[in-house]
């Protein structure tokens, strides 16, 4: 079985809700394996494998192990590319014009940039990361920017994929989960001002 078998098998939820009752006697290991596996295999569906950690450890555990999952492979991709930044292959990587134009631009918005994108569940987490370590931002502005972001994108998700009968048959209560976000957007918004010092490049 290669890894587009892999990513075929995990992408269907039934199989992937099997595969975490099947493993759930080794604890939170399985939903955090399978959510730090995104930053290094970007065809697994965030929205699915975070849903289901939802339904089947519960709203909080599952939130939880998402989020330390997705936190921990955005982290250990950043690092590993700021380790390795000059080598070759990396500095062809930095030139092509996707990278090149995000690179450009997170040295000028480097807080702002890692956090929005963090907040969408879907995305070039990949692309994210890399261009984060290639533009040489502070592991402490990375970190805090991961940490708000994806906490509230995991945390809504998991809030509906615990109970999606629930959305499908009162659907006005996505407003609630709007609100929150929106409110978490604000809050953030003002942790940024007070971290950042009015600062608009964050490299070291």
């Amino acid at each position: 079985m290669d890894i587009s078998d892999i990513v075929s098998y995990v992408t269907n939820e039934d199989n992937l809700k099997q595969i975490l009752e099947q493993y759930r006697s080794l604890g939170p290991f399985p939903g955090i394996l399978l959510t730090f596996m995104k930053s290094f295999v970007p065809p697994l569906p965030t929205l699915l494998i975070v849903g289901v950690n939802a339904a089947v450890y519960g709203l909080w555990a599952g939130f939880l192990y998402s989020w330390i999952g997705i936190v921990s492979g955005c982290l250990v991709t950043f690092l590993i590319v700021r380790k390795i930044a000059g080598h070759p292959y990396l500095e062809r990587l930095a030139r092509k014009p996707k990278i090149a134009r995000t690179t450009k631009w997170i040295r000028r918005n480097a807080y702002s940039y890692v956090f929005l994108l963090s907040l969408f569940p879907v995305g070039p987490f990949v692309v994210i990361n890399i261009a984060a370590g290639l533009a040489g931002m502070r592991l402490r502005s990375f970190l805090m920017a991961v940490l708000i972001g994806k906490g509230i994108m995991v945390f809504t998700v998991s809030y509906i994929g615990y109970d999606v009968a629930k959305y499908i048959e009162n659907p006005y209560q996505l407003l609630y989960v709007l609100l929150f976000v929106v409110v978490s957007l604000i809050v953030s918004k003002k942790i940024e001002k007070r971290f950042s010092s009015g600062q608009t490049m964050e490299l070291e």
